[in-house]
């Protein structure tokens, strides 16, 4: 009875896994599953000496964790976590901490930490990156709920987190669904870089004819650069994949057709309450879907002739240092978009977060972990309170030295017919960033004349309407 320091709920591969590794780090663990099978098979996966329980029974599982307790429920998102929350309450006490390890919509986080707090229970989401092999050696954690309660967790949580430079990635982030925001905001830039990945590995092969050989060893190179980042390093690994049965690599014979779980869908459609523009995370999320019209697409393509004829004549390395410029470049604004959110949304829902510490725990462990982000900690350790990381000087300074190629990059997909919507997202939303002036005032003209809807003038204060004809 209560000899377990951390007890989790849902024995799946993520569940399992992030179990292993708190014991691994001298903690006691104690599992709940619903099925025997997997709550059975996690006392035999513990190594010799570790303190590990299974079991498939809500009382005994709470009963077995020192109090206050802390419980990771590691179950599909919705209903189920509302499910697994009533089947232990009967048996927690006031003081106990419950967390959502999944990837759960924010204002279902809220509405949990409201009706738990009324029992006096505390609740957290966190939003957990890496996968299954980070969670079994390291990912990266974001944790938000109330302050206080967090110090039991942090010392099993920062044990087990990835580190870089021996720095946890982990850290408390704020109040409430501070986590789970979190979480979705760096969902949605990952949907965003790697769209513009494939697109460059597109426009590399269809539109400059590099060899599999020849796009998977830019790839690897690329990750010993400015560019070193995991879904770079994995890209390579993926090109490198030769498919069993043709003998061809494996991404030639894989569907084009996308699938998602939302979390860049939420992105985008909360950023647009926040008013917090995302045009390439809104591109990304638009490409997978339209990617699911195949039927539709082999039609079209039989309609319309390809823009750009015979593939470029360019030097294939010079096209390639382009490329890579292109993809830093697009990258960078990427970020910026998802971390300009990330500032509004603290400000609107009373989050709290340090975008410092938000930078610092991406840089290992997580899915969207890249040697940039340690300059983005820099800038935002020079002003907490910059509103988008262009703005700072030395960010602006890696941006403006790219601007040039991904101008080439982006000419050349036009010329080749070849769709980039992403990295065209990406330039266009810093040159409207950069912009001192935009024709947005015609569209202020236009509101007024049809709809009355006033606007304001640069030489006088006031809201004015004008009757146009």
């Amino acid at each position: 009875m209560n000899q377990y320091d951390f007890g989790i709920v849902g024995l799946g591969v993520m569940g399992r896994n992030l179990l292993l590794n708190i014991a691994d780090h001298g903690f006691a663990a104690a599992g709940m599953d619903l099925d025997a099978e997997k709550a059975g098979a996690l006392e035999k996966e513990a190594k010799e000496g570790q303190s590990v329980k299974g079991t498939t029974s809500a009382e005994e599982f709470v009963k077995a964790i020192k109090t206050p307790r802390a419980i990771m429920l590691l179950v599909p998102a919705g209903k189920p976590v509302d499910s697994a929350i009533n089947s232990l309450l009967p048996f927690l006490e006031k003081g106990d901490i419950v967390i959502d390890g999944g990837n759960t919509y924010f204002p279902d986080t809220d509405r949990r930490v409201a009706e738990l707090a009324a029992k006096e229970i505390h609740f957290f989401g966190m939003g957990i990156s890496g996968g299954e092999k980070g969670a079994r050696f390291g990912p990266s954690m974001m944790p938000g709920g109330d302050e206080q309660a967090y110090e039991r967790l942090r010392p099993i949580f920062e044990a087990i987190a990835a580190k870089v430079n021996g720095e946890p990635c982990v850290t408390y982030l704020g109040r409430g669904s501070a986590g789970n925001y979190v979480k979705m905001v760096h969902n949605g830039i990952e949907y965003g870089i790697m769209q513009m990945i494939s697109e460059v590995y597109d426009l590399l092969k269809r539109g400059a004819g590099l060899s599999d050989d020849k796009l998977q060893q830019t790839f690897a190179q690329w990750n010993q650069t400015e560019l070193q980042s995991f879904l770079v390093e994995i890209t390579g690994e993926v090109l490198n994949k030769v498919d069993d049965l043709t003998g061809d690599r494996l991404v030639n014979v894989i569907s084009d057709q996308a699938r998602a779980k939302g979390t860049g869908k939420w992105t985008s459609q909360n950023a647009m309450d926040l008013q917090a523009p995302v045009p390439v995370i809104d591109a990304a999320v638009t490409m997978r879907d339209l990617s699911k019209y195949k039927q539709e697409r082999v039609k079209a393509s039989k309609l319309y002739s390809t823009a750009g004829g015979e593939q470029t004549t360019a030097d294939e390395e010079a096209v390639i240092e382009v490329a890579k410029d292109a993809l830093y470049f697009a990258m960078i604004t990427t970020y910026a978009q998802g971390l300009a959110q990330l500032q509004l949304a603290s400000k609107e829902y009373n989050y709290g977060l340090n975008l410092e510490q938000v930078a610092k725990i991406w840089r290992g462990g997580c899915i969207i972990r890249a040697a940039c982000l340690e300059d983005f900690r820099q800038a935002f350790s020079r002003n907490t309170e910059l509103p988008n990381i262009l703005l700072d000087e030395q960010i602006a300074g890696l941006v403006s030295s790219k601007q040039e190629n991904i101008r080439k990059f982006i000419k050349l997909a036009v010329d080749k017919g070849i769709p980039v919507p992403a990295l065209m997202a990406s330039l266009g939303y810093f040159d409207a960033y950069r912009s001192a002036t935009l024709p947005t005032n015609l569209v202020q003209a236009q509101r007024d004349y049809f709809g009355a809807h006033q606007y304001e003038r640069t030489d006088r204060e006031g809201v004015f309407h004008t009757r146009w004809d």
